[in-house]
Order: structure tokens, then C-alpha cells, then sequence
């Protein structure tokens, strides 16, 4: 949605708190072209900032934790021996919404795992820049948080991963930012522009927030700047939860290609994967750490518009465009060949495929199928390697 800052001229001031520590509605926080508007985030009442405890021993509902309360983290199901994976949610939602049980319900199905839904609607059912301001505050709240995890529970901030969709992708931000990167990893997801883009890094989502920041992108346009160490574009818009969620449960249906724009992408220029091989977008991104010596790079893909949203790339043998199927198919056994003339033919006449070759994506490797038959206009041929 479009969203008018307009500007106000009021003198400098600053917010402090016990726990969370000091807000300021100077630059680089206020008053820049994307920023004009010289106010304070609310104060962490106003927020309500709660933390939403789901395990594989409660997956149905909510354990309530509080950093202010430690005791009812030791109470609860959280696991010191597992993961973290705190959900962070954007503009006008909540904690409760039902994509983020979705996402942890698919991530108890692979893994043993903490995931906490962080619950901050009242900061985001402001109007949008003054949520786009509460973002500090919350994720204040979440640095906070993962301290009193590493002090009080010796549970290291390594082993946290912050998940955040719209303005929930720059609160995983600022957390890793008042965490010093120590964190494992951050994810974006359709990190929010408006009030964000342009602006210097301690204020929006950026690679050195954590160990591993990756960021999926649902439009083709230009990602200026980059804000993760692995940017996926895809080609469909407001999906990006949705995409992340079916990942979980296909790896090897989100394979990304390194590109420098979506154009060269849709003209093959990107095909087959580099010898390094191709990174995974959504859940298991960061596999590919270290596999190649860029730090930030910028991958694209195709993805369904229903159903899990997987598509793997193959090249056509004989057009220039690429073929996008619904699923990984694995090693190919064989090939069938339809042909259509579109044209009437009393005569019906035969012909057929001597030689198709097709080649994966993934790993470059070429599958070569030959046949002597003809056929005639919409019967199946079958191709068998050769």
C-alpha cells in the first residue's frame, strides 16, 4: 500500500527505558527524506510485545514466556538442546494468525525445534509509520529476550533463527543489531520498503545482523540494497510466508539461480547451476553457506501460483525459453514426445523426436533419450536413454 510521509519540524528528543534502553527520534531514526516525521516509537506497555511458545510437545497451543519472568521459561516446554525459531509477524497482523502456527505445525514435522510466535499487534495496527517506528521497541524486546536465554539458561544466541515477514523482517533487524550479529541467522521475508529503503543499516534489516541473513523478495524488481547475504527474487507477489512454509517441507523445490536481473534469468542466461551449485530459498538456505566466496548475491526462480509453489527448471531441447515442473523429479527414466499441428490433415501424416536431451538445473547433468518411431498427431511417443 502506498504510504505519504509528511513532514514536521519538532526539536529532538529521546525515550529511555529500564530494560531496553534509550529511543531517539534523531537522525538516522527521524527526520531523513524517508523519515521526515520526527517521532518516538510507543513505550513497550503500549506495545504488549508477547512471546507465543509452541514445541513439538505442544503443538496446538501456546506456552506465554517472558523475559521479565524467567521462571516461566523453565516452566514451559522450551528445550535447551534445540533450535529457536521466533516468528515475527508485520503490519496490521498478530502473533495468532494462522500461517505462523502453520509454519512451526511444518517445522515439527522435519525437526525438533522452539518456535515462538511473536505476538506485537498493538505496535502494528498503528497507522503504518508509527509501526514502522515500533519496530525498534520490539525488537528490543526480542534482543532482550535471547540475553536472558544466554545468561540465565546458558542457551546460546547462535542457536536462535528470527523469521520476520513486512516490517516483522526489520524487528529481526534491529535484535540482531543490538545483539551484535551474534545471532545464527535472520530471515526477511518481503522485508517492508516504505520508511526503510535508502536508509543506513543500523535501521533496517542488513547482512552483518546475524552469522547468516537470507531474504526472499516476491517481485522482480531491483533489490537496493541488498539486505541479506542470500537474496531470492520470485516471480509472484505477497507470498513470501507462503513460500517459506512450503519449503519446509520441499527442499529441493526452491532451487535459486544466481543472476544479475530478472531478464537474464527469463532469457536462459542463468542455466545450469554454477559448479558450487545452486542455494536452496526458504528454510534450508543456509546449506549453501560457504559454498561460494560472495558475500551478497541475489538469486532468482520461478514459482507456482498454487499448491506448494515448487517448480524445478529444465531447458527445452529445442526452444530457447525454459520449462518449469511442479516437482523434482530425480533421475529420468524416460521421455514422451506429443506433437500438435494445429492445422487440419486429412492425409495424417507421422513424425517423432529422433533425440532428446534434457538437462537439470541442479547439478548440469544431461539425460539423453532416442527413439525410431513416428507417431501420428497426438499420440504419445516414448524415448528411451541412449
Amino acid at each position: 500500500m502506498p504510504v505519504l510521509c509528511v513532514a514536521l519540524s519538532v526539536p529532538g528528543k529521546e525515550v529511555c527505558y529500564e530494560r531496553l534502553g534509550c529511543f531517539s527520534n534523531e537522525k538516522p531514526w527521524a527526520g531523513m527524506v524517508q523519515r521526515p516525521l520526527k517521532i518516538l516509537p510507543w513505550s513497550p506497555e503500549d506495545i504488549d510485545t508477547r512471546f507465543l511458545l509452541f514445541t513439538n510437545e505442544n503443538p496446538d497451543n501456546y506456552q506465554v514466556i517472558s523475559a521479565t519472568d524467567p521462571a516461566t521459561i523453565e516452566a514451559s516446554n522450551f528445550q535447551l538442546d534445540r533450535k529457536t525459531r521466533f516468528i515475527i509477524h508485520g503490519f496490521i497482523d498478530k502473533g495468532e494468525d494462522s500461517w505462523l502456527l502453520d509454519m512451526c505445525k511444518r517445522m515439527f514435522q522435519v525437526e525438533k525445534v522452539n518456535c515462538v510466535c511473536v505476538d506485537w499487534r498493538r505496535g502494528a495496527k498503528a497507522e503504518y509509520t508509527q509501526a514502522a517506528y515500533n519496530t525498534r521497541v520490539v525488537g528490543a524486546e526480542i534482543a532482550y529476550l535471547v540475553q536472558v536465554l544466554s545468561t540465565e539458561l546458558e542457551y546460546s544466541p547462535e542457536n536462535v533463527h528470527l523469521i520476520g515477514h513486512s516490517l516483522g523482517a526489520h524487528v529481526a533487524g534491529e535484535a540482531g543489531r543490538r545483539l551484535e550479529g551474534h545471532l545464527g541467522r535472520i530471515t526477511g521475508l518481503d522485508p517492508a520498503e516504505p520508511c526503510f529503503q535508502g536508509l543506513p543499516e543500523e535501521v533496517r534489516l542488513d547482512p552483518s545482523d546475524a552469522m547468516f541473513v537470507d531474504a526472499i523478495h516476491t517481485d522482480s524488481a531491483s533489490i537496493v540494497p541488498y539486505l541479506g547475504t542470500q537474496n531470492f527474487a520470485a516471480c509472484n507477489h505477497l507470498r513470501s510466508y507462503k513460500y517459506y512454509a512450503s519449503s519446509i517441507l520441499n527442499p529441493d523445490g526452491f532451487l535459486g539461480y544466481p543472476c544479475t536481473s530478472y531478464e537474464e534469468f527469463q532469457q536462459n542466461g542463468c542455466f545450469p547451476c554454477p559448479e558450487e551449485g545452486c542455494p536452496k530459498m526458504g528454510h534450508y538456505a543456509e546449506q549453501f553457506e560457504g559454498k561460494t566466496i560472495a558475500v551478497e548475491q541475489t538469486f532468482f526462480l520461478n514459482t507456482g501460483d498454487s499448491g506448494n509453489f515448487t517448480r524445478s527448471l529444465k531447458p527445452e531441447a529445442v526452444h530457447v525459453r525454459d520449462i518449469d515442473v511442479d516437482m523434482e523429479v530425480g533421475e529420468i527414466q524416460k521421455v514422451k514426445f506429443l506433437w500438435n499441428n494445429r492445422v487440419i490433415n486429412l492425409f495424417r501424416p507421422e513424425m517423432g523426436a529422433s533425440q532428446i536431451t534434457v538437462q537439470s538445473g541442479k547439478d548440469g547433468k544431461e539425460y539423453n533419450f532416442c527413439s525410431n518411431n513416428t507417431v501420428h498427431e497426438d499420440v504419445l511417443q516414448s524415448l528411451y536413454p541412449c
